[in-house]
C-alpha cells in the first residue's frame, strides 16, 4: 500500500452512484432532497470538545434545517387533520 505525499494529498473524483433501472425515480428523489435541503452545512460547524456551545449561530443552523422543519410541520398537520376530517365525514353524514 503506497501512501503517496501525505502533506499534499491528491484526491480523485468522488464515488459515483450506481446505475439505476429507474432513472426517473432517482431524479425525483434527488430533486426533492435539493428542495428540502438547498443550503450546505455552515462552515466550522460542530461542537467544541469540552463545551456545549456550537461554533455557528442558531440562525445558520435553522436556515440549514428549514426544509426538514417545513416537512415535519406538514407531516404533523396531516397526522392531525386526516383522522379529524375522516371522523367528521363518518359521524356527520346525513
Amino acid at each position: 500500500m503506497e501512501l503517496g505525499n501525505v502533506s499534499q494529498p491528491v484526491y480523485g473524483p468522488g464515488p459515483q452512484p450506481p446505475g439505476s433501472s429507474t432513472p426517473g425515480l432517482v431524479a425525483m428523489v434527488h430533486g426533492f432532497l435539493r428542495l428540502v435541503q438547498p443550503n450546505a452545512l455552515p462552515a466550522g460547524g460542530g461542537c467544541q470538545p469540552c463545551a456545549l456551545t456550537p461554533f455557528f449561530p442558531l440562525s445558520q443552523l435553522l436556515s440549514y434545517e428549514v426544509g426538514f422543519l417545513v416537512c415535519a410541520a406538514i407531516g404533523l398537520l396531516f397526522i392531525i387533520l386526516v383522522p379529524l376530517f375522516g371522523c367528521c365525514f363518518c359521524c356527520c353524514r346525513c
